[in-house]
């Protein structure tokens, strides 16, 4: 009988736990799918169905004329070029970039570097406001430690250009690097020091065991790092409208969008354009921004989840 309890009693608990788990997986899916499932409705109704009383989520005319609205304005076509080359390119850029700073603070010991690396840390810490301004003017004035002045005779402004993210990406300074350094440092700290003393008895120096022993064994890192490096570039409106302000790529079209399309419907007059469906354009807008990611999320999540299990994230 106190078996038969105790069985009980643990079947009751497995229960439990699955209901609770089946709620929290359903409150975060809840959270995700929402927002998706709500533009997904709104691109597709028209604009009549914003007035109607009777219309939630599905639309009473169908319709396809935000897409249009929203393709047109953005040059959607040009802008999805332009971002998915930006994108990666800075993400190529900042892969190779923090892999060598990871790996020279996971092996190469010398003076200063647990300061460094704290250093590191701390830009994941520090909100990327506070150093802005020095960033904007050493980029709108751009001397390279006085040098270009030696050459041209005046500073070289780098903005509107895509310089600004080319150099940070490569100097692993780019938008999350310091997080990038994190996952990859703690990546090499887990790889056996045999293997990379096995390759200095065959005479490997430190440039040829990291590109022919400790990268290959750090693709789950690399996935995970061209991945994160991706989609934040791709959905980053803060230092991309801050470089770009006449670029097409996603971020400053979105952000123009309601503007473009206000003063196209209303001939300049902006105050007459309906609020309603200025929203709703955008919104179509932000679904289109946002596809891409998705339909790659499609064919790359089982490698992504799989980089993050076996990456520096755990353990």
């Amino acid at each position: 009988m106190i078996i038969l309890r105790l069985l009980s009693v643990e079947r009751l608990k497995r229960w439990l736990w699955s209901f609770v788990r089946l709620i929290l997986l359903a409150g975060l899916s809840f959270v995700i799918l929402y927002p998706i499932i709500q533009k997904i409705s709104t691109a597709i109704k028209h604009k009549t169905d914003l007035y109607s009383p009777i219309v939630v989520w599905i639309p009473e005319h169908f319709s396809l004329d935000n897409f249009r609205q929203a393709i047109s304005i953005m040059d959607y076509w040009t802008t999805l070029l332009n971002t998915i080359s930006l994108s990666a390119m800075t993400t190529v850029f900042t892969a190779v970039s923090c892999a060598l700073a990871g790996y020279g603070f996971a092996r190469l010991k010398f003076k200063g570097s647990n300061l460094l690396f704290a250093g590191v840390i701390l830009t994941i810490l520090v909100p990327p406001t506070t150093i802005l301004i020095p960033i904007y003017m050493n980029l709108k004035d751009f001397t390279l430690m006085g040098l270009i002045p030696l050459f041209t005779g005046d500073s070289i402004n780098l903005l509107n250009t895509y310089w600004p993210f080319i150099l940070t990406s490569l100097t692993a300074n780019s938008l999350k690097a310091g997080l990038y350094i994190f996952i990859f440092r703690q990546f090499f700290r887990g790889i056996p020091k045999e293997i990379e003393e096995a390759a200095y008895i065959d005479g490997a120096g430190v440039g040829k065991t990291f590109l022919r022993i400790m990268l290959p064994n750090a693709v789950p890192s690399i996935i995970t790092v061209t991945l994160f490096a991706f989609v934040w570039q791709w959905n980053d409106s803060f230092f991309t409208t801050t470089y770009l302000t006449s670029s097409k790529v996603m971020s400053t079209q979105l952000s123009s969008l309601p503007y473009n399309l206000s003063m196209q419907l209303t001939d300049g007059a902006s105050s007459k354009a309906d609020p309603f469906y200025l929203s709703m354009v955008q919104d179509t807008g932000i679904l289109l921004a946002i596809l891409p990611l998705i339909i790659i999320y499609l064919f790359v999540q089982r490698y992504f989840v799989e980089s993050i299990e076996r990456s520096g994230l755990v353990g």
